[in-house]
């Protein structure tokens, strides 16, 4: 057992509970719609009239009111702060470049240890969509009373078809923990795997999706990191001695453009796995992670008399013998006829056809744009 583990618990453990929202990347499997500048956490994807960032916040919010802190890129300040005017600037972390997940939330990590030794932290991305509500708020109670016994803890998600677009968790022993009957130990994390890979995975049911979604002490959060990027842990605490001071800004544009890239999944989770110190809570909840267009015609089914998804105030769409999803950011007619499972895209400066099935490629154009130099649209 870890020292974090043999820790006496405060009386009430979800006190020492703190939010962390990573509000990073561009989205490039949803462009044209998602772009640098408003990337995919920032637009309603959902049709609920709420962004994905302000849903995220908001599910969080009762399990650790006022303790959410949001890691974003410069660019994003002003469009953050107007999804979330309540957060307060100490709790917003501004990343000048990207740095991958591992800067990201090691430097969330850093900074809370800093203010309190005992904080145990929850990584959960502004991009997710995440039904019900309580029943995902009741999985993160359980990694709370988890990781308070000294474990790194993930919530994974029971996959519902073979994808080879996630990573896998595989669930070890249950473990005996009181106020986390779902608790089991994770033996190891594994790659996303091809299709006949992961058919065999869903059929044995003793491996989740990896969510991303971390729960853990800080302190244990940064032992890991220190073992295996020290590199990266000595910048993120430089930055972090700094960081509730008048030198934060100064300090950071010095040190982060050096930090090293790396996710948090090979920097913490995979070799904390394998010294035995993650663990898992199941999640019983739906979750997507809004990856392609194919994901946006999941959460917005056609209706039976159109077959066509039709997302965009005032979209103009007519359709004949046509299934699939149009999103529209104009007033142009987009006319279908005899086409099956399209995916349509029109804003006023780029137009994307493809279909469900190529979804995943969508990428592929930004890609090309960006060595292209037509960065004007990206």
């Amino acid at each position: 057992m870890t020292t974090e583990r043999a820790a006496a618990q405060p009386q009430n453990v979800f006190d020492r509970f703190h939010a962390v929202i990573p509000a990073g990347g561009v989205g490039t499997r949803l462009w044209p719609l998602s772009r640098a500048a408003a990337p995919k956490f920032l637009h309603d994807l959902t049709g609920s009239g709420s962004t994905l960032i302000r849903a995220t916040y908001d599910r969080l919010g009762p399990l650790c009111p006022g303790r959410t802190m949001v890691v974003t890129g410069v660019v994003h300040r002003g469009a953050v702060l107007a999804q979330l005017p309540e957060l307060e600037d100490t709790n917003l972390v501004l990343e000048s470049e990207p740095k991958d997940s591992a800067a990201a939330i090691g430097l969330a990590a850093a900074i809370l240890y800093r203010r309190d030794p005992d904080i145990i932290m929850g990584s959960f991305a502004a991009d997710q969509v995440i039904t019900p509500v309580d029943v995902f708020q009741d999985a993160v109670r359980e990694a709370i009373h988890t990781a308070a016994q000294g474990y790194i803890v993930t919530i994974g998600i029971e996959p519902t078809h073979p994808s080879t677009g996630f990573g896998y968790i595989r669930a070890g022993e249950a473990l005996d923990i009181a106020g986390a009957p779902s608790a089991h130990a994770v033996i190891e994390f594994v790659e996303k795997p091809s299709e006949q890979v992961a058919r065999g995975y869903l059929e044995s049911g003793k491996y989740s999706w990896n969510a991303g979604m971390f729960v853990a002490p800080v302190a244990l959060m940064l032992k890991h990191l220190e073992a295996n990027e020290p590199e990266l842990y000595a910048g993120l605490s430089e930055i972090a001695d700094d960081w509730d001071t008048p030198r934060r800004v100064t300090t950071a544009r010095r040190i982060w453009p050096s930090l090293p890239k790396i996710a948090i999944d090979y920097a913490v989770a995979e070799p904390a796995a394998a010294a035995g110190d993650v663990a898992m809570i199941p999640g019983r909840f739906t979750w997507d992670d809004v990856g392609d267009f194919a994901a946006i015609g999941r959460l917005h089914p056609a209706t039976e008399t159109s077959k066509i998804t039709v997302m965009g105030e005032g979209a103009r769409v007519f359709a004949e013998n046509a299934s699939g999803i149009v999103v529209s950011d104009t007033k142009r007619v987009i006319a279908l006829i005899g086409i099956n499972d399209v995916v349509i895209v029109d804003t006023p400066d780029a137009l994307l056809v493809t279909t469900k099935e190529h979804a995943q490629e969508v990428k592929k154009a930004v890609e090309h744009l960006r060595a292209s130099g037509d960065t004007d649209v990206l």
